[in-house]
């Protein structure tokens, strides 16, 4: 089967869009409603568990990075998979990584009716869930630019409203409002509720079911590589960003969550951050808060429906999807992925209205179990690139990983520990069960319904430029041989 050429995306996203897409991008509903459920697995050890998982994906990132800048398509992944493993691992990474962003969407419309329940009790979650689906499905089928504009907002507003919310929370600790009562705020929180790690090693390994969730998502930059204005400047840029994002708005500001208020308190009904000021008697913060998190709540959909999208129409142009989704519309948006994921979104609404306690943790360990199946994907690609390069002596990359190979290596291992934690965890452990049974439908639809192009590697171009630095050391090398 001979596949038409595709049309072209267009390149709309400016360096501007895709460092607030950066920055915005793992600040979501695994923060602002996840980091509860992590809290009360580890206790205050958990913000261990975020520099530790942090780490973790930032190598994720720097090997999806230097892959992104060698190659920059908006198939990311699935099509690095495709080539330097195989056709069904880029079926696999591909189908997974969609799977991934509609189960991280309901995740999120689920956090968003629940975070609109703060000010409407008596309304019915699926109502909000509905509502929000419609909303974002019309966003994502103006233009690129458009999202990105709209992902550029709710960035800044999610950012500036931490640094004021850790600028605020140092000032109750310091100047001692709420002193009086009993736990009170301080960082002696920390410490006096159980010890700094109350649940013991477990505990804190245990949380990184939940921790891992948080961070789902934040590969959507490698995906941003084909819209992108300069992917070559802009991708690791945003990627180089990804460590302090998470010592300031992950390790600082649950820090100061759990300083002002025991850990113990935290019950996961309403988002940490809310909870927090209502129970200082900051009403109108916890209110002001509110809007912060229904905001995050939708860029974090929004971020969802764009990069499964995308992901989709890489598949299509891979003969791994159907053809039709690399149909696009007169501003360059794939509008049969956006209607697609709008329709298996609408299930979240079904579900929310038959299960609304139960869902969302459910929901964050079958996302955890996604995520990391990417994460490996991606790390194992980059692992054969590299020996690829070394092997045929190409070009050293522009945007090299840090460490290497050790980091890599330990990064994999990492991953896969993470994944034996989701079966060991009792309440994860579901996860596992659906995740193999997904794998298992994958090698199904792979043996059944991939046919020609599909089954071959796909074939990326190597845009790596000569680096100006080894070519000044050549000439120099040249000049003393003479």
């Amino acid at each position: 089967m001979t596949m038409a050429a595709p049309e072209a995306l267009k390149r709309g996203l400016t360096a501007r869009h895709i460092r607030w897409m950066a920055l915005g991008s793992a600040i979501g509903t695994g923060l602002f409603m996840g980091s509860a459920g992590a809290i009360q697995a580890a206790g205050p050890a958990v913000l261990l568990a975020y520099i530790i998982g942090g780490a973790a994906v930032f190598m994720v990132m720097r090997a999806l990075g230097e892959m992104a800048v060698r190659h920059p398509v908006s198939g990311s992944f699935a099509q690095y998979a495709s080539r330097y493993i195989g056709p069904f691992a880029g079926f696999l990474a591909g189908w997974t990584y969609t799977f991934e962003m509609f189960v991280v969407a309901l995740a999120d419309v689920t956090a968003f009716g629940l975070y609109m329940g703060f000010w409407f009790p008596d309304v019915e979650r699926w109502i909000w869930v509905l509502a929000v689906v419609f909303f974002i499905a019309a966003i994502n089928l103006i233009s690129v630019k458009v999202f990105g504009e709209l992902e550029f907002w709710f960035s800044l507003i999610k950012i500036t409203a931490i640094v004021l919310m850790i600028a605020g929370g140092i000032g109750i600790i310091v100047f001692g409002l709420g002193n009086q009562s009993e736990g009170a705020a301080g960082i002696q929180n920390l410490v006096s509720h159980g010890g700094f790690m109350p649940n013991g090693l477990w505990g804190l390994l245990a949380s990184f079911t939940v921790v891992m969730f948080a961070f789902g998502g934040i590969e959507v930059i490698g995906i941003t590589a084909g819209e992108a204005q300069n992917p070559k400047k802009v991708i690791p840029q945003a990627i180089n960003s990804v460590p302090v994002r998470i010592l300031l708005f992950y390790v600082l500001t649950l820090g100061v969550i759990m300083s002002l208020q025991p850990w113990t308190t935290i019950d996961g009904k309403t988002s940490p951050f809310v909870s927090i000021f209502e129970s200082l008697g900051l009403s109108g913060a916890a209110h002001v808060l509110n809007v912060v998190v229904i905001t995050a709540a939708l860029s974090a959909i929004n971020a969802d429906i764009f990069g499964a999208g995308r992901m989709l129409r890489g598949l299509a142009e891979q003969g791994q999807a159907p053809k039709q989704f690399m149909k696009l519309t007169k501003s360059g948006v794939p509008w049969l992925t956006v209607v697609t994921m709008v329709g298996a979104l609408l299930i979240g609404v079904v579900l929310n209205a038959i299960f609304p306690d139960q869902i969302f943790f459910f929901i964050a360990a079958l996302a955890t179990f996604a995520t990391v199946l990417v994460w490996l994907m991606i790390l194992v690609a980059h692992v054969r690139m590299k020996r690829e390069i070394a092997r045929e002596s190409r070009l050293p990359s522009e945007f090299p990983v840090p460490l290497w190979p050790g980091a890599s290596y330990a990064a994999i291992a990492f991953i896969l520990f993470v994944i034996v934690m989701i079966g060991l965890v009792p309440d994860s452990r579901p996860a596992i069960f659906v995740g193999a049974g997904w794998v298992l439908l994958l090698m199904l639809g792979y043996r059944f319904l991939v046919k020609d192009a599909g089954r071959r590697r796909y074939e990326l171009v190597d845009e790596t430029g000569a680096i100006e630095v080894q070519a000044v050391s050549v000439r120099r090398k040249r000049r003393q041989e003479r």
